[in-house]
């Protein structure tokens, strides 16, 4: 990819401030389809860009540079900008925000654009092409009747599928037929769309079937099916809309997961059995939820967390809201990135504040961009996964679903037959944050709701989980009530939960055995803000009344030592954990070690002399294993050969990827 001669926001103001003040002017690009594309490469990077419309009829400049600059230094091969690219729709917007990209598409990067609420209201479809085409390339297969409104293209092993905003319920049909057309050549599959089915500030769910219009089907007609082909096929949703940043994952029916299809059927034909389990025929066991991120923001307004989690169908893995009110000093932009490399995929997001109101003024921080590293996660199609529950659910609530708050997984099998699982530790550094109260109403006639009681009662059909002792609400066990005409959602607090994951590659080079990528166990770090990210101290201050399930507020939360309290993840260690690692059975009797990959290589997790001979107990996970002093310096390694075990063992505060190595 071709370095940019200009460099900074500094330099591209010089070109596009003329558009800004007298708003004429426009890109040097024409034609209809882009420059032809390279062959795809092995390892496919594809970058996030989130809403950039600015103030008025603008484009924020200084964001969408720095965020595309930030894709070019990490080398994405593509960007999906995932809508409201303006904030009127104007010739003129779009003008200015091709100035910006068409910089970096002539540098080589792909840049993949998605119709948001912002053109959707206020520019014309005609429009939308004139300024879009050049974007959307040649071999991009488009949904009949909605050509580059909804399209989709496959990159390496990658099925990127691009669709309008509130296009899911009409597109969904045509979604599912192109999920089945590539679904044998492709690992990956990335739908992105403006917004998504639960939101913090907006959701489709909430504003097209618990709020929606008497008669308006589309959505809640599909939903179940909808939510089944994205978990039966791994689907990662990417969205706008909401100018904040969320991880989560959604749940789908209890009808998902079905294996991936044979390519002679149509997805409406598969009535193969669920092919993942905790059995041994059954193959790893992964969780019936997809992953959705909304993807942040790169404009200069910024959104607070509303409505909470959506607790029926979602967890909440990562939360950060920056809005420049309420003890917020600062707005975010965002630059997060997936890497595929084939059934891998690596996925990192990175922030850096600002305090920019509109472009004019200057590119003030944004020049030179302080760039962090606050979420991230590793795995591959064949893992295992388990959502682990922050260790504030109080004495008392019944332990029922999976609200469990240890490390502990069943067994996960890998492809040479090793066994590995996490054997021990407690999730006590975690996130927690703040929403505010809201209410939802319905017009009679108009509504879906015929009342308030059966706008209730949708509001826990989709969204919220009711709370009795045998299922619990652990935000709560008021999270939605009647209110004369309405229903409230009161504000809440919620700890974030953690979704950690167990995934094997094949053996390799340096590598006795296959390989095993943990994944999830960091990422928080003990942060507490308000809903609209204002820092708070979770070891000092109280959630807001009514947050847990017995109807008190959650108390303060005592952190470990080696909690860091930043959003900063770089070397950020997390709880003590152990995992273990059995020996397959075709290296039994090999001289063998457990090894751990590092920046050097793969190395040995620790030297000879300092293996534990035995097996491994919980109460050495802080300490105390009969090992000489001398090997405090190194991780906990022991092997336990009683009873024909031939297992591995290790105690950790870091995500990693271990194997065994020969000696």
């Amino acid at each position: 990819m071709r370095t940019l001669t200009t460099t900074g926001a500094g330099a591209l103001l010089s070109l596009v401030l003329p558009l800004l003040l007298s708003g004429c002017g426009g890109s040097s690009s024409s034609g209809n389809n882009a420059p032809p594309e390279p062959t795809p490469p092995a390892t496919l990077r594809v970058g996030t860009l989130p809403d950039t419309q600015g103030d008025g009829p603008n484009v924020a400049v200084h964001a969408m540079d720095a965020v595309l600059r930030r894709h070019q230094e990490m080398g994405a091969d593509v960007v999906i900008a995932v809508g409201d690219l303006t904030n009127n729709g104007t010739p003129e917007e779009f003008a200015q925000w091709r100035a910006v990209a068409d910089i970096y598409r002539e540098a080589g990067m792909e840049i993949l654009p998605l119709m948001g609420n912002h053109e959707d209201s206020w520019a014309h479809t005609t429009r939308w092409i004139d300024a879009m085409r050049p974007y959307i390339p040649a071999d991009a297969h488009h949904m009949p009747y909605a050509e580059f409104l909804n399209y989709s293209v496959v990159r390496s092993n990658v099925l990127i599928i691009n669709i309008r905003y509130w296009g899911l319920a009409g597109a969904f049909p045509w979604i599912r037929d192109t999920v089945a057309r590539h679904r044998h050549e492709v690992d990956h599959i990335l739908i992105s769309s403006h917004d998504g089915l639960i939101g913090a500030k907006y959701g489709q769910v909430r504003e097209q079937i618990v709020s929606g219009q008497k008669g308006e089907n589309g959505l809640i007609d599909q939903y179940d099916e909808i939510r089944r082909l994205f978990v039966d096929n791994d689907v990662i949703w990417l969205q706008g809309h909401e100018h904040q940043y969320q991880r989560s994952v959604v749940r789908g029916p209890f009808t998902a997961v079905n294996k991936s299809l044979p390519t002679n059927v149509t997805y409406a034909d598969a009535t193969e059995p669920a092919s993942r389990s905790w059995t041994e025929t059954g193959g790893n066991y992964r969780l019936p939820y997809y992953t959705q991120i909304m993807s942040g923001n790169a404009s200069y307004k910024g959104y607070e967390l509303r409505w909470g989690e959506s607790e029926l169908v979602q967890r909440i893995i990562l939360h950060k809201s920056n809005s420049m009110r309420d003890g917020s000093t600062a707005y975010d932009v965002h630059a997060a990135m997936l890497t595929f490399n084939g059934p891998r995929v690596d996925y990192q997001a990175w922030y850096a504040e600002h305090t920019l109101q509109n472009d004019l003024a200057g590119p003030g921080e944004l020049a030179n961009p302080t760039w962090t590293l606050f979420d991230r996660f590793s795995r591959t199609t064949d893992r295992c996964e388990k959502i682990v529950y922050p260790n504030s659910i109080p004495v008392g609530t019944r332990p029922v679903l999976d609200h469990d708050p240890t490390y502990r997984t069943p067994e996960c099998r890998g492809p040479d037959g090793a066994i590995a699982r996490l054997e021990a530790g407690t999730n006590n550094i975690f996130n927690r944050v703040d929403s505010t109260t809201r209410t939802m109403g319905y017009t009679p006639d108009w509504s879906r709701a015929e009342s308030t009681m059966d706008l209730l009662r949708l509001t826990y059909q989709y969204l919220y989980q009711y709370h009795q002792a045998w299922t619990p609400n652990l935000n709560g066990n008021q999270r939605a009530v009647p209110d004369g005409e309405q229903v409230r959602v009161p504000e809440t607090t919620i700890d974030t939960k953690k979704h950690v994951t167990l995934s094997w590659l094949p053996a390799q080079p340096g590598t006795a055995s296959s390989v095993l990528m943990v994944s999830g166990t960091g990422g928080q770090n003990g942060i507490y803000t308000n809903a609209w990210g204002g820092l708070k101290d979770i070891e000092g201050d109280s959630g807001l009344p009514g947050s847990q399930p017995d109807g008190s507020a959650k108390s303060p939360h005592t952190l470990p030592d080696q909690a860091t309290r930043s959003w900063d993840l770089h070397e950020a260690p997390t709880d003590n954990f152990a995992l273990s690692f059995s020996v397959p059975n075709a290296l039994i009797g090999a001289n063998l070690t457990l090894g751990v990959l590092t920046d050097e290589g793969w190395q040995p997790a620790a030297s000879a002399n300092c293996i534990v001979q035995a097996a491994f107990h919980e109460a050495w996970l802080d300490g105390g294993a009969p090992r000489d002093p001398a090997c405090t310096d190194q991780p906990l390694v022991g092997f336990d050969d009683t009873a024909d075990q031939h297992l591995w063992w290790m105690v950790t505060n870091r995500d990693l990827e271990v194997a065994l190595l020969s000696r």
